[in-house]
């Protein structure tokens, strides 16, 4: 066997291993978190949620992306079955002139819910900063975690892994653009948190505790 057959036969061996890993661990963090996930909105064995969590998905101008609405639309139902009186919006408002968490405020607001049960989390620039400031700042024990179900395993796992008790409620009630695309690259983001969730690694911002049984508008803009 010359040299250049034993290099492509190393190659595709690591190759395999490489997908063997990564599949691996995609199974594993879906399989773990799947009996978190509430189905048919069967929400009477849940008690005592610290709050409803909705992950940002990004705004159109002033208005939340369809995929974002549907997160805040199923938030905010579970908020009048009663679920938690408090909810965070934790998304992007790295920039002035990009500001997930208000338009998300503002929303669940123009749909009947008080401000001060609404908390912003400016600094939730992905889902594994949301869950570990759910934790560290606003101090969240229970919540339901509210996003695509896609989503919902790679969540779920962070907040397992940071010690909180979560369920997931899937907002899918329709399609989305990008669906295949955004499916793939999340086999890719599960095992990209679950790498972080072993080494704990401090999101870019933290702060002054904000205890989510308090008042939520201490989280709005100043």
């Amino acid at each position: 066997m010359n040299e250049i057959m034993k290099c492509v036969i190393i190659f595709t061996i690591i190759i395999a291993i490489v997908v063997i890993i990564i599949f691996g661990i995609n199974f594993y963090v879906k399989f773990t978190t799947k009996k978190q996930i509430i189905e048919n909105t069967n929400y009477s064995n849940i008690n005592d949620i610290d709050c409803i969590i909705v992950l940002g998905a990004g705004i159109w101008g002033n208005k939340p992306s369809p995929m974002l609405e549907d997160r805040l639309l199923t938030a905010i139902d579970l908020y009048y079955n009663n679920v938690s009186t408090k909810i965070i919006m934790s998304g992007d408002h790295s920039r002035k002139d990009y500001d997930e968490v208000t338009i998300m405020k503002n929303f669940a607001i123009e749909n009947g819910i008080p401000s001060e049960n609404i908390f912003m989390d400016h600094a939730g620039f992905s889902s594994y900063e949301s869950i570990y400031r759910a934790k560290e700042i606003f101090g969240v024990k229970k919540a339901i975690i509210v996003t695509q179900k896609y989503h919902l395993y790679r969540a779920l796992y962070i907040a397992n892994k940071f010690g909180i008790e979560a369920y997931g409620v899937g907002s899918d009630p329709r399609k989305y653009v990008g669906e295949t695309y955004r499916e793939a690259r999340e086999i890719l983001a599960r095992n990209k948190d679950f790498i972080k969730c072993i080494f704990k690694p401090k999101p870019k911002y933290l702060g002054e505790s904000i205890p989510v049984s308090g008042d939520g508008d201490i989280t709005n803009d100043k």
